[in-house]
């Protein structure tokens, strides 16, 4: 059975069903069309269905809103979705937004919208739940809350004021790195910088590092050289290399500077490489370990939350010193194979033997060779002593073997789509495109 009032925040991530009980995709944001004096209109609803692209919904075709979920009709436009003009998404843009009381009683801001049912398949904007400010100098706790009609509000708008994303960042607090950077990059270009500032370092990093390059490069032209830095400290040091190569020279090396010394130094030493060599590819934070490290010291390294999966398939054994360059490059130890062995079994005795490193001027075209050729996650990179300096990746070499706009869902020039004009998908495919207002 349909509410007749639904609370938007809410709705974030809520799955869609067709009439048989298939899962469509989840919602992603609610979109809505201001009216003169009347409170804004629901047109319909951002959704996010298989291979992350984001399609419209029309509100017309939704038969129920409830229990954590919206049933549809069988008929949704598999589209890209576009915004039109005219069109707010009130996850991404309405929520946060400063606005003043008519009763002349303060300001507040927007924490949640709640949307009510006049008819079938109509909805529109009917109360909105605000924060007042603060009324008390501590640091801790929360302004008191209001619940106020549209027509009781008027939106504040101050020139130079930047709109507050917390709430909204919020609402993709779920969402991995790689879905947070597709939703940020269907935000307008200012609500995406602002919802930037708002992320913390390290969540910046993780979404900048699944960003396309020139998306990269404008979110880090936005931020001050300390805030930059400190969010390059946080990234993979390959990927920063790559972002640095990719900003004017001056304020590379500016950045470097103020970059912690350790972090700084994996990235010049990456920078040294062309892009397009083992060297430009790999990592310089391998599993590092000696030949008397055991089993169980092993394992209890890989076992590490924030190693990535692929650095945590195998461990390399060196000489001393064990950072990179290391000492003579000795061998690498898969992870299943130390799984068959006792925990106090010697690395040094389990080296694959089978693996030869690349140099770190190898092609990356071989490195992808040598990776699909022998079924590897990762190869291990030397220098012209045989020093280890890193280890690239598998989605390190599917970068580069990728086109340049791979983030992007649209590629039916190059590949067949899933969900193109002439898909067979679960739901079927409606080939018209959609009016500013919403119909079809």
């Amino acid at each position: 059975m349909s509410a007749t009032r639904v609370f938007v925040a809410r709705l974030a991530g809520c799955s869609v069903f067709d009439p048989f009980g298939d899962r469509v995709g989840k919602v992603r944001d609610v979109l809505v069309v201001y009216r003169n004096t009347d409170s804004p209109r629901v047109v319909g609803f951002v959704v996010e269905v298989p291979g992350k692209r984001r399609v419209f919904l029309n509100v017309g075709r939704v038969t129920s809103i409830g229990s954590g979920q919206i049933i549809a009709t069988g008929l949704i436009n598999l589209r890209r979705f576009e915004q039109r003009g005219g069109e707010v998404r009130v996850i991404a843009e309405l929520l946060g937004r400063k606005v003043t009381l008519r009763d002349k009683s303060g300001d507040a801001t927007v924490e949640d919208v709640a949307i009510e049912e006049q008819g079938p398949g109509e909805w529109e904007v009917s109360q909105l739940f605000c924060r007042r400010p603060k009324t008390t100098a501590s640091p801790f706790g929360k302004g008191p809350t209001v619940f106020v009609n549209w027509a009781d509000v008027v939106e504040k708008t101050t020139a130079g004021e930047s709109q507050s994303a917390t709430q909204l960042i919020a609402s993709y607090s779920d969402l991995l790195p790689a879905d947070l950077a597709n939703a940020m990059l269907d935000l307008p270009e200012q609500r995406m910088l602002e919802v930037a500032e708002e992320l913390s370092d390290e969540r910046l990093a993780d979404v900048l590092e699944e960003m396309p390059e020139n998306e990269q490069v404008d979110i880090l032209n936005q931020l001050d050289d300390d805030r930059a830095a400190d969010v390059l400290d946080q990234m993979q040091p390959d990927d920063a290399a790559d972002l640095i190569a990719q900003l004017s020279e001056e304020r590379g090396e500016a950045l470097l500077d103020l970059m912690e010394p350790e972090e700084a130094e994996d990235v010049r030493f990456l920078l040294a490489y062309a892009p397009d060599t083992a060297g430009g590819l790999m990592t310089t934070e391998p599993i590092i370990v000696s030949s008397d490290t055991t089993v169980a010291e092993g394992l209890a390294l890989i076992r590490r939350h924030e190693l990535a999966p692929a650095l945590g398939a195998a461990v390399c054994v060196t000489l001393p010193p064990y950072e990179p360059p290391t000492g003579r490059y000795l061998g690498m130890v898969h992870f299943q194979r130390m799984l068959r062995y006792p925990p106090n079994e010697r690395l040094g005795t389990l080296l694959d033997q089978s693996l030869e490193p690349v140099g770190a001027h190898t092609h990356a075209a071989e490195v992808a060779r040598r990776l699909a050729s022998y079924n590897l996650v990762s190869v291990p990179v030397v220098d012209e002593n045989h020093r280890l300096v890193g280890v690239v990746t598998i989605d390190d070499v599917l970068d580069y073997l990728l086109p340049d706009d791979w983030r992007s869902t649209d590629h039916e020039s190059s590949t067949k789509s899933l969900y193109s004009d002439t898909s067979t998908a679960t739901i079927p495919v409606r080939t018209t495109r959609r009016t500013p207002n919403g119909t079809h």
